[in-house]
């Protein structure tokens, strides 16, 4: 049994093994994509439960992906998680008006990202870190 069906939107592959570890380890069944413009389409056809979506991607960046899902009424309620090795002062503020609900960065604890996942699929987090 799952727990949700979970996008993960990243590029490289070792991180998205990662992920795909971490998360069907926890019960939740993880849809992946290796680009921005694969992340919109993967979530238009699955509409996911959740997206984690890293901001650095080919094709189409996480900023404009995430954009182009919040536009999309039937994904525009579905949490985003940025997981990104983008720190520098602004770069949060800049994913959260690109419409992300959270901001991890890399390299992520994750259990704190297990938390923030189901504490966003629960709707008992806001949209401070």
């Amino acid at each position: 049994m799952t727990s949700g069906r979970i996008l993960v939107v990243e590029d490289t592959a070792d991180n998205r093994a990662i992920l795909r570890d971490l998360l069907t380890h926890a019960g939740f069944e993880v849809v992946e994509a290796a680009d921005g413009e694969a992340g919109v389409s993967e979530a238009r056809a699955i509409r996911p439960d959740l997206i984690v979506m890293d901001l650095q991607l080919p094709v189409l960046d996480g900023y404009e992906a995430t954009r182009q899902i919040r536009g999309e009424a039937t994904l525009a309620a579905v949490p985003i998680i940025a997981v990104t090795s983008f720190a520098l002062p602004g770069d949060e503020e800049k994913a959260r008006r690109a419409g992300c609900d959270h901001y991890v960065t890399k390299p992520f604890s994750p259990r704190e990202l297990l938390a923030t996942i189901r504490a966003l699929l629960a709707g008992g987090l806001n949209s401070s870190p």
